[in-house]
């Protein structure tokens, strides 16, 4: 089972406690810390009702607990609210790019792994050479791995990833300083200035010179 959660990345994994070799709750501790697989949640299924059995489940990390014999409507109602925590994230990391003000709570692992890569890119914006193996080396983890988990936390592919973070550097470049247009896309890595005026357009919802108007001089929290 962990070896094929490696290979397959899936959107949620369902395990019994009580299984040969590596038990539940051992499996759901291996998930939760490997960088690679820690994003996803995992159900622990039992037919203990035991407290201290469901509390090395929380212990092991596990993000819901489910005493058998149950309702299949209850397994269906858990998973659809974890996948819908996944999607609190991504809103997360979007309101986190966009500079927008939320009450949004997200995993301190989560937190912290958008925060790493965010200040990971911004020290590189000046970086020609800086790529998608570049943040993985710093990350300490493999291309596909990062990839995976970057499509998890934020819903993008890792270029996509990188270019919403150059973005909101310049945001927050046109938001603080007296910076023109130009001169803030360039300090932020854009060199095709067409192409970023696309790309901002895109994730702010205006053009540059509008989000200006709307923000410059405002005193952010």
């Amino acid at each position: 089972g962990l070896l094929q959660a490696r290979r397959l990345q899936p959107d949620i994994i369902i395990t019994d406690i009580v299984m040969q070799s590596l038990s539940g709750i051992d499996l759901c501790k291996a998930i939760k810390e490997d960088m690679t697989l820690g994003h996803i949640p995992v159900i622990l299924l039992t037919g203990s009702p035991s407290a201290e059995t469901r509390l090395q489940g929380v212990e092991g990390g596990a993000d819901d607990y489910i005493a058998k014999p149950f309702e299949k409507e209850i397994l269906i109602a858990r998973v659809a609210s974890l996948l819908k925590s996944r999607n609190s994230l991504q809103k997360y990391f979007y309101n986190e790019v966009t500079l927008q003000q939320h009450n949004l709570k997200v995993s301190e692992e989560d937190r912290l792994f958008i925060d790493r890569c965010i200040r990971i890119v911004k020290d590189h914006l000046d970086d020609e050479d800086f790529t998608i193996k570049t943040l993985a080396a710093e990350i300490g983890m493999s291309h596909s791995s990062l990839y995976k988990k970057i499509k998890s936390v934020s819903g993008q592919s890792v270029n996509a990833f990188i270019r919403f973070i150059r973005l909101r550097r310049v945001a927050e470049l046109l938001i603080d300083t007296e910076k023109n247009i130009n001169e803030a896309a360039m300090e932020a890595g854009f060199n095709d200035l067409k192409y970023f005026r696309e790309q901002f357009g895109k994730l702010f919802g205006m053009p540059p010179s509008e989000y200006i108007r709307k923000y410059r001089g405002l005193t952010r929290k």
